[in-house]
């Protein structure tokens, strides 16, 4: 790897092989830039697994206004409206671009693109490719376009382990590869490496995904957004795989009911039924599984064949779990799915740290407030990636610090975090809870370990939700469940989340009160 960086010294930097980095690098051509993967391009991502698709204000009873409308409403009082405008207003090009890129939408027999319904979206608006196999097919498309295009040189198998900082600006990129380990010198880096749903046992995201980008980021010194919002996905199949697989919203979007083992459908009475927003939801599930229920999702109303015809990748997986849709009920239980906190960003995707960008699901650019309304993901990471490739490409580049390679930190491992994180930030919260995981985060976060980085990020996301003394969207205190009449986006940096921390732990919680 050493021999590379010489030539490569003062190119623009991206950090992550899915959809945002990879189309990140794509708008940037034909400026050379670097690409830099923990694994194969598309593989570890959560991109690769993505079934719901794109929402995208398509059809001729459909506007952008409508889908913002949608948006906002999802987001529970805490979304950018400005972002919201732009990112709407911006997704029939996206599509486009996706398309020229060579992606292959699903359509209808007259070449129209087929659009499907998912949960809090008034219209049909969502974009498929493959059925469920969205993710697959925008992966396979862009790798393809990423090898093949000269100016990116893609680096697989490496680790990116910190950000190397001059006069409070990026200088450079510590990478570490099996028995290898230099720094890039680099003015410019794209943080794209995904969410954090590997801090959870239960989780339909990779499990080496638990927010290095996000510790990359606070240990440079950057501002975090809205980290307390995690969003829990009510159907993923319960089996022991991990990550668990995902039942896709859209199943429920085309008729498909969730019932306890006595057949009766506890959601009838919920505004939306199986159709409101996720984290009413899941909670909703989870709640039920917690008096003894087991819950499931039942598609047996469909015609012979239809279900496998229409999501492959879900029917594949249920029958290699030994059940099958078209005669079975599907178990399923809420699992942790997307992070609509993460790096803040402006509408650029540049963080509060000079060189320093973010793209996708680790950036918190404000689309999604408090809840995200299902397919906006991948909606936000293809617009985003070509503002910020432009924003990217038009920064001045600084001088390139040769900087010498000291200690190199230890790779990291979410496993010790993953019980903390799963007991006190999942569904449902407590002060007591979150007081209990920041005493024993604390000195993971500071340590020299393998669990640092991880417990640096559920470190600041228990600070953020301990902070926020109400309910609202995906965050839910079970110790204070109304909404309050105001609230804003919180921000973190590293240093005040510690101190806050510390601070926390220390405090005597008063006995928990649990409201039914």
């Amino acid at each position: 790897m050493n021999r590379h960086f010489g030539a490569l010294a003062g190119q623009p930097v991206i950090i992550g092989g899915g959809i945002a980095g990879l189309m990140t690098a794509l708008h940037l051509a034909p400026e050379p830039v670097v690409l830099f993967s923990k694994a194969s391009l598309g593989f570890q991502s959560s991109s690769l697994l993505a079934q719901g698709g794109i929402a995208a204000s398509l059809g001729p009873d459909d506007h952008s206004s409508f889908h913002a409308v949608d948006t906002i409403a999802a987001g529970d009082g805490l979304c950018d409206a400005e972002v919201v405008d732009r990112v709407t207003e911006a997704a029939a090009d996206a599509i486009n671009a996706l398309s020229s890129f060579g992606a292959q939408f699903d359509r209808d027999d007259d070449g129209n693109l087929r659009l499907g319904l998912e949960a809090a979206h008034s219209r049909r608006r969502i974009v498929h490719a493959a059925g469920d196999g969205t993710g697959r097919e925008l992966i396979r498309t862009l790798v393809e376009a990423v090898r093949n295009t000269p100016s990116i040189t893609s680096i697989e198998g490496a680790d990116a382990r910190r950000l190397v900082m001059h006069d409070g600006a990026v200088s450079g990129l510590l990478v570490a590869a099996p028995g290898d380990a230099a720094v890039l010198p680099t003015s410019r880096v794209v943080i794209a490496t995904g969410g954090i749903g590997g801090l959870f046992f239960d989780t339909t995201n990779p499990m080496g995904s638990f927010g290095q980008g996000l510790a990359l980021a606070a240990r440079a010194g950057a501002v975090l957004a809205d980290l307390e919002f995690v969003q829990f996905h009510p159907t993923a199949l319960d089996t022991p795989s991990r990550p668990m697989p995902l039942i896709s919203e859209a199943v429920r979007g085309e008729g498909a009911m969730l019932i306890d083992e006595t057949g009766r459908r506890f959601l009838a009475d919920v505004s939306g039924e199986e159709l409101a927003p996720r984290d009413i939801v899941a909670r909703a599930v989870a709640q039920h599984l917690a008096k003894g229920h087991r819950v499931y999702l039942d598609a047996r109303d469909w015609p012979v064949h239809a279900f496998a015809d229409r999501f492959p990748a879900i029917d594949a997986a249920c029958k290699a779990a030994g059940l099958d849709p078209a005669c079975m009920p599907i178990p399923i239980l809420p699992a942790a799915h997307y992070h609509m906190g993460g790096i803040a960003v402006d509408l650029a995707g540049h963080s509060s740290v000079a060189g320093l960008w973010a793209c996708g699901e680790a950036a918190c650019t404000g689309l999604h407030g408090a809840n995200r309304l299902a397919s906006n993901s991948l909606l936000e990471a293809a617009v985003f990636a070509r503002d910020v490739a432009r924003s990217v490409a038009g920064a001045p580049t600084g001088p390139n610090h040769l900087s010498v390679l000291n200690d190199l930190p230890a790779p990291r491992d979410p496993a010790l975090v993953r019980p903390i994180a799963s007991a006190a930030l999942g569904l449902e919260r407590s002060g007591r809870d979150m007081a209990q995981a920041l005493t024993a985060l604390l000195p993971m976060a500071s340590s020299d370990g393998p669990e640092a980085d991880p417990a640096m990020v559920a470190l600041m996301i228990a600070v953020a939700a301990s902070q926020r003394t109400e309910s609202r969207g995906a965050h839910f205190r079970v110790d204070f469940p109304a909404r309050a009449d105001a609230a804003g986006r919180s921000r973190l940096t590293m240093a005040h989340a510690l101190e806050a921390a510390a601070d926390l732990a220390a405090e005597p919680v008063p006995p928990l009160e649990r409201t039914a």
